[in-house]
Order: structure tokens, then C-alpha cells, then sequence
């Protein structure tokens, strides 16, 4: 048998640097919309997201990639305990701040945080210690599906007040893909897939937003100067870009039409600069750095190590994936920002961090 690594794996560092990097580039080009827009706080926005999330987030990295992953185990109760509380902060006054109709941050001492990001990884590291403790009795609805269900009751409830469905269902894409690895059987998953459809349509009928965006998903060319007109400059620009795009920094829909260029509606920035060749090669970065994720997990040599991979990079991958499907109007838009690219010194910190424990589950890789 061959001995474990003393280094990180190599190509996915790549593959997360070349993300981060170009992301990096992205982003600055976003930014320009802002500042044409005649937004004074591109100073403010710049220093959130390249200070606050990119370079904290390095740090962060740095500092998970050098703790043993087995500890994220003896710690996972509290992690998802502190991270549960965290998140109902927001519904706290003077804490919680509301702002495009949902109470997602938190504002401390004049910095803000999303801390539903850090219910995403620790819903992730408790599933993971959960479902390795419970494996011999996985086959059990109580133990198995049950635990699944448990796992994610409280976090529904309190994203589902804020409301805050895009990371919720980060969320649950998380831990299922824990669950699913762990060994769940078939006839407990198709349940869970049986529940989904009737989950969405409660909350169809709860909130109405939520409606409103399946049906615009439906009915795309209906409403398009109100719930459909992102999605329509969303395909505008990415249309505009033909193969090779316009250019670097020579987009001109995040100027003027393009809500949240460097939120959700990055790729379309991307997409116009780049063409089809920069989309598509970005596509593919999020596609080997989930599989290179899932490789690592197959060579850990303990069962905690590889469900804990397949959670973070299954729920980081999952994350990209819904965001560029939603701008090319392959599924309903949920505001779930862009892994390592969007705007978003919280996104950035937590993915990053989460980023982080997967190298050091990788040095131990065989």
C-alpha cells in the first residue's frame, strides 16, 4: 500500500487558482459598471470583495489546509450548532439587516456578513461526521433517512423565513450528496427526490416570489420588463458575445442593463467578453475541480475524509453550476452568487475556507 501524501493535491490547486485568478479579473471588469452607474462605493465594494473575501478567504485557506481534517469530526456538533445560531441573527434587530426584501446579514461593528454561508459547510462537516458514525445502520429510516430529514429541519425553517430558498437548496444538494455516498439505499433517496417537487410547491403557494420565479422560468418571454428582464439581458449579453467575445473589460450590458453585474449576473459579464470560449471554459473548471473533489474522496483512506469531500466539493460545484444554468435560462434564477468569482466578501471567505479543508483531506489521499 502506498503511503499517504505530505503535499496537497496539485492539480486541484491549479484548478483553484486559475478559478480565483480569472474570477479576480472578472470581477474588476464587473466593477466598472458600478462605477459608470455613478455608484460612489466602488471603493467600499472592491475592498469587501477582494480584501475582506479573497484575501481573508487565502488565509483562511491556508490555515484549514493545515489542520488535520479528523478534528472537523470532534468539532461538527458545534460547528453546525454555532453556525445555525449565527444564521438567526439576522432575525435580531440591530443585528439583522434586510435588504431586497429578505434578512440574510448580520451587521457587526460596521461589518456585514452572510452567515447562511457558513451553515452551507457546517450542515456539510456534520453530515459527513453524522453518516460515518451511523454507517452500519444506514439502511434504517430512523438512522438514515431520518437523520437526513433531521439534519436539515432547522435550517429550513430559519432560511425559509429570512427567506433565503437559493442557499437552502445549496444546502440540501450538500447534504444529499453526502448521504447518497455514505451508502444511503435507492428506495430511501427516491423519497427524498418524491419530496422535493412537493416541498417546491408548498413553497410555491408560502412565497410568493418563488412562484414568480418558476413561472417566469416556464413563461421566459412573459413579464420581461419586471421578474423576466434579468434573465432576458442575462441572455442579451451572453448572446452578444458570439464565440470569442468582445473583449476584456469591452462588455457593455453591465453598464446600464445588467442587474447585479457582480453578483449573480457575472457570467453574463463573462459570457460577453469571452464568448462561448471563455463560458465554456469556465464551465469545464467547475467540472474538474468536482471531479478532481471526487477523486480525491475515493482514495481517502477513512469514510469520515471521503464523504467529507464529496460534500464540499459536491455543494461548491452544485453552487456554480445552478448560477450559470440560471443565466443561460436552464433553470429559475435564485440570486446563488458564482463559486470564487461573484461579488461577496462572505461567499468568498466560506469558499475558500471550505476549499481549504478539501487540500488537507488531499494530502492524506493515497
Amino acid at each position: 500500500m502506498s503511503k499517504s501524501r505530505t503535499h496537497i493535491d496539485r492539480p486541484l490547486a491549479l484548478l483553484m487558482t486559475l478559478l480565483v485568478v480569472g474570477g479576480a479579473l472578472i470581477f474588476s471588469s464587473a466593477a466598472f459598471g458600478l462605477l459608470a452607474r455613478g455608484n460612489g462605493n466602488i471603493s467600499s465594494v472592491a475592498f469587501n470583495h477582494l480584501v475582506l473575501g479573497v484575501g481573508a478567504g487565502l488565509i483562511c485557506l491556508v490555515f484549514a489546509s493545515s489542520i488535520q481534517y479528523r478534528h472537523w469530526r470532534t468539532l461538527a456538533p458545534y460547528i453546525y450548532v454555532l453556525s445555525l445560531i449565527a444564521t438567526a441573527l439576522v432575525f435580531i434587530p440591530q443585528i439583522g439587516m434586510e435588504y431586497g426584501g429578505g434578512k440574510r446579514w448580520i451587521d457587526i461593528w460596521g461589518v456585514s456578513f452572510q452567515p447562511a454561508e457558513t451553515l452551507k459547510i457546517g450542515a456539510v462537516i456534520f453530515a459527513a461526521a453524522y453518516f460515518t458514525t451511523v454507517h452500519a445502520r444506514i439502511n434504517s429510516i430512523y438512522h438514515g433517512l431520518g437523520g437526513f430529514l433531521a439534519i436539515l429541519a432547522v435550517p429550513s425553517a430559519i432560511l425559509i423565513l429570512q427567506p433565503d430558498i437559493g442557499s437552502l437548496g445549496i444546502i440540501v444538494a450538500g447534504v444529499l450528496a453526502v448521504y447518497i455516498a455514505s451508502g444511503a439505499p435507492w428506495r430511501h433517496i427516491l423519497i427524498v427526490l418524491c419530496m422535493a417537487p412537493i416541498a417546491l410547491g408548498i413553497l410555491m403557494m408560502w412565497k410568493p416570489y418563488v412562484k414568480d420565479r418558476v413561472m417566469t422560468f416556464i413563461h421566459p418571454a412573459q413579464n420581461q420588463q419586471a421578474e423576466g428582464y434579468q434573465i432576458k439581458q442575462s441572455l442579451i449579453a451572453i448572446g452578444s458575445g458570439g464565440f470569442w467575445g468582445r473583449g476584456f473589460g469591452q462588455g457593455v450590458q453591465k453598464f446600464t442593463y445588467l442587474p447585479e453585474p457582480m453578483g449573480d449576473s457575472i457570467f453574463a459579464v463573462s459570457g460577453e467578453e469571452f464568448g462561448f470560449v471563455g463560458g465554456v471554459s469556465i464551465v469545464i473548471l467547475f467540472l474538474l475541480f468536482a471531479l478532481r473533489g471526487f477523486n480525491i474522496a475515493s482514495h481517502t483512506p477513512d469514510m469520515f475524509g471521503g464523504l467529507l469531500a464529496i460534500g464540499i466539493s459536491g455543494y461548491l460545484g452544485i453552487e456554480a453550476f445552478i448560477n450559470m444554468a440560471a443565466m443561460l435560462g436552464i433553470l429559475p434564477l435564485t440570486g446563488i452568487p458564482l463559486t470564487f468569482i461573484s461579488q461577496g466578501g462572505s461567499a468568498m471567505l466560506i469558499s475558500l475556507a471550505s476549499a481549504g479543508i478539501l487540500l488537507n483531506v488531499s494530502r492524506r489521499s493515497y
